[in-house]
């Protein structure tokens, strides 16, 4: 088998997971989720500001405590946190001066079909990353790949997977899938989570075997819990149909088999089926500027409070693009003024950045002139940019898939 860890589930993950990960047992591959589409946005961002960034920050910083530990144990670092710069990244793995094999997969960037597009990244496979282990690298960083491939690429690699070996990479599929948001397969976000230790769940670890069957269990004396129900929760966590189409393979969860395992829990039986020939693209763009007041309303006639700075708030900006919501958090004969009030949110949406900012003036100035016991819960403020997100897709063909091997080379896969 291959043991296969996982040290991230997002951007803004626990920071102390990679060094725990490493120091809490065996292990051959960490990885390390840090993609979504919320991130895609805010890392444009960051490259609007520095065409050398656009990657995950956090993750080099990890590296700089932890690589050498990573090295000295001969586990391989497999990461997305590569973002919309997976090659910049690279360069700042090597230059750590650690002497680390560094490879990094390319291609997922697509902004040239989608010129209009903050960002416009396919959806890649595993094959870049396998390309990369077969060819000795410690540290693997990727662009936009599916989350599971982070997974699928080091089993593909140790078994010397064929790319139509359908079952076996459905199989690493779902335990990459399991694996990808980080402890919420180990009891985080869970149902019943008075029934386990939840106070700080250990990360998850898949190992995955030759026929693509996995148990997935976590390191001894971690939090949490690694059951058919926790690992159930995640398995169905952002699944549709139950055809889960990827760029490698489609994995069949209609299949899937759990039960209980001594360490944890076993998956097997997953089918799987070719690919689609097109590849999904994450595309962002800029929406405007959103800006948002919270009026606390407090003590008797919260509906006509209400009702009055609304019609305040919008006869000063105008109605469009304006949301609200009342929250009835009040309590009656109320010991304290927290407990006696409500919350009403107002929110702008708005591509002009002036009317964003006067949005939190006009709030602001009626203190004085609006219903009694007027306050707001925050200072104002100037608005902040925000982007809006669809999907495309892509013939597969027309995407290229590279991978920069530690010596430079760079394969098409």
């Amino acid at each position: 088998m291959i043991r296969i860890g996982n040290a991230s589930g997002f951007y803004g993950d626990r920071f102390s997971a990679v060094r725990e990960m490493l120091d809490g047992g065996d292990l051959d591959v960490l990885t390390g989720d840090y993609l979504a589409e919320l991130t895609m946005l805010i890392l444009g961002r960051d490259r609007m500001r520095d065409a050398s960034l656009g990657y995950a920050r956090t993750f080099l910083r990890q590296l700089e405590e932890s690589l050498g530990l990573a090295l000295e144990r001969g586990v391989k670092i497999v990461s997305n946190a590569g973002g919309l710069n997976p090659t910049g990244l690279a360069e700042a793995v090597d230059e750590l001066g650690l002497g680390a094999k560094v490879a990094c997969v390319t291609g997922d960037d697509v902004r040239s079909r989608f010129p209009d597009a903050l960002t416009a990244n396919a959806y890649l496979g595993a094959w870049g990353i396998a390309e990369a282990l077969r060819a000795g690298a410690d540290v693997v960083v990727t662009g936009r790949v599916t989350d599971a491939s982070l997974v699928v690429g080091p089993a593909a690699a140790h078994f010397g997977w064929a790319r139509d070996e359908w079952h076996a990479l459905a199989g690493a599929t779902v335990a990459g899938h399991v694996l990808e948001c980080g402890t919420q397969a180990t009891g985080g976000n869970y149902s019943f989570f008075t029934e386990i230790d939840a106070t700080r769940p250990g990360f998850p670890i898949a190992e995955v075997h030759r026929d693509g069957s996995s148990v997935i269990t976590k390191h001894d004396g971690t939090g949490g819990a690694v059951t058919v129900d926790t690992v159930t929760a995640q398995l169905l966590y952002e699944i549709g149909d139950p055809a889960y189409l990827g760029p490698d393979v489609v994995s069949h969860f209609d299949t899937v088999r759990l039960e209980p395992h001594p360490r944890g829990v076993r998956i097997s039986g997953v089918q799987g089926s070719p690919p689609p020939d097109t590849l999904k693209v994450c595309l962002n763009f800029p929406g405007g500027f959103r800006n948002a007041t919270t009026f606390v309303l407090c003590g008797l006639d919260v509906e006509e409070k209400a009702a009055l700075v609304r019609r305040q708030l919008e006869d000063a900006v105008g109605s469009e693009g304006l949301t609200w919501t009342l929250a009835r958090t009040e309590h009656a004969d109320a010991d304290t003024e927290e407990t006696a009030s409500a919350l009403l949110h107002a929110t702008i949406k708005t591509t002009d950045p002036k009317r964003a900012k006067a949005f939190s003036r006009a709030g602001i100035e009626l203190a004085l002139g609006s219903y009694p016991g007027f306050h707001v819960t925050a200072p104002p403020g100037d608005g902040t940019p925000f982007g809006v997100y669809r999907a495309a897709y892509v013939p597969r063909g027309s995407v290229p898939h590279r991978v920069v091997l530690p010596d430079g080379e760079v394969v098409d896969v």
